[in-house]
């Protein structure tokens, strides 16, 4: 039963973390957001943890990650002794669609906000279409391709900065 992933919780993060408390800007979030997906572990974790650092150090990291993972680890705990029982009723089968409904649309207002930072120029929307027709066509594996899109920035970046530095 998959309810969503990492990218449902961008927009809540950008809720909590930019709007409310104002704690990062909505660009760090991204950059934050950016690497913890490329990391191993779960990546409102890893978010977690560069907010924290960026607030507090390393005290603030792992006030954190201990913040993010302890509630999640005492439910699912306290949870997963009930579930086998209850989910096999129907009312609760029809609770968890409406469930998934709500995270498709969580999931569309993620993909909207990275959009909207990530796509801001052609290059980076040639990278984006030559990503995705690759990963939509060929059976070249996802970690390949976000390895060449990352080299094609760097070297995108270096072209840049010397075409500035001659200009």
């Amino acid at each position: 039963m998959l309810l969503g992933g990492g990218y449902v919780i961008l927009p809540i993060l950008t809720s909590e973390l930019v709007e409310k408390k104002k704690w990062i800007t909505s660009d760090e979030l991204v950059e934050f957001y950016t690497i913890s997906s490329s990391l191993p572990g779960i990546i409102a974790a890893n978010t977690a943890i560069f907010t924290g650092r960026k607030l507090l150090g390393t005290k603030g990291a792992v006030a954190a990650i201990l913040g993010m993972i302890l509630p999640a680890f005492l439910a699912i705990i306290l949870l997963a002794s009930i579930l086998n029982e209850i989910t096999g009723y129907r009312s609760i089968q029809h609770i968890f669609w409406g469930v998934g409904v709500g995270v498709i649309t969580l999931l569309f207002l993620a993909v909207k906000e990275m959009w909207a930072k990530a796509i801001c120029d052609k290059f980076t929307a040639i990278v984006y279409i030559v990503s995705l027709l690759l990963a939509l066509t060929h059976k070249i594996p996802l970690a390949i391709i976000i390895i060449c899109a990352i080299v094609a920035g760097i070297l995108n970046q270096l072209w840049l900065d010397r075409r500035e530095i001659n200009d």
